[in-house]
C-alpha cells in the first residue's frame, strides 16, 4: 500500500499528523505533502514541528514542487488522503487549478481513477464550499470531514481524532482498532 497525505493549511492539522502516525506503524508507504499554511498551522496547534511531521513520512515533496513524482500518474499509488483539506485547497482540486503539488496530485489520482479522500475543515459551510464537495464527488472522491461522533462516548480528544483518521483508513480497507465498531461495545 502506498498512500500520498497531504496537509493543507486549515485548522485540524492534527489529523494528518495522526494519519501518518498510524501508517508509519502500519508499515504503509506515505509521501508527504506539506502546504505552508499547514506548516504553520502544526506549530500553532499543536506541539509537534514539522520536521517532526516531515519524520513520519516514508519521502516528503515540497508543495512547491511540480516536477515531484506524486505530479504524474506513471508514479504508482493506491490513493491519497488530504487531512485536514482547506477550502482553498478543496476549490483549487474541484477546478482542475493545479496550483501547488497538493492539489497537483489530487489532480493526478482523480484522473488515474484512484482513491482521493478530503478531509474537508470549515464551519459553516457556503454554497460554494458545498457546489465544489458536491462536483467532487460526483466524481467518486471521498469527502471526508472530521465529524464527531458520540456513541462510542469519546473521553479525549484524541479519541475523537482517531475515529476520523480511521474512518479514512477504513476507506482503504485498512485495518486498525482506532476506534470502536458498531455494536461491539
Amino acid at each position: 500500500m502506498r498512500l500520498i497525505v497531504g496537509i493543507t493549511g486549515s485548522t485540524g492539522v492534527i489529523y494528518g499528523i495522526r494519519m501518518l502516525e498510524v501508517l508509519k506503524k502500519l508499515n504503509i508507504e506515505t509521501h508527504l505533502v506539506l502546504s505552508k499554511w499547514g506548516e504553520k498551522c502544526i506549530t500553532m496547534e499543536t506541539d509537534h514541528t514539522p520536521e517532526y511531521v516531515k519524520s513520519l513520512a516514508t519521502s516528503v515533496s515540497d508543495e512547491k514542487n511540480m516536477a515531484a513524482s506524486v505530479s504524474s500518474g506513471t508514479h504508482r499509488i493506491n490513493g491519497m488522503i488530504v487531512a485536514p483539506c482547506s477550502m482553498k485547497t478543496l476549490a483549487a482540486i474541484a477546478n482542475g487549478y493545479d496550483d501547488t503539488l497538493v492539489a497537483r496530485a489530487a489532480g493526478v489520482t482523480i484522473k488515474e481513477s484512484r482513491k482521493l479522500i478530503l478531509m474537508v475543515r470549515e464551519t459553516p459551510m457556503s454554497a460554494i464550499h458545498l457546489e465544489n464537495m458536491l462536483k467532487l464527488a460526483r466524481l467518486n472522491v471521498v469527502i471526508l470531514p472530521p465529524v464527531t461522533e458520540f456513541y462510542t462516548k469519546p473521553k479525549t480528544i484524541d479519541d475523537i481524532v482517531n475515529h476520523g483518521v480511521g474512518k479514512c483508513l477504513d476507506q482503504f480497507d485498512i485495518d486498525h482498532d482506532l476506534y470502536p465498531r458498531w455494536g461491539s461495545f
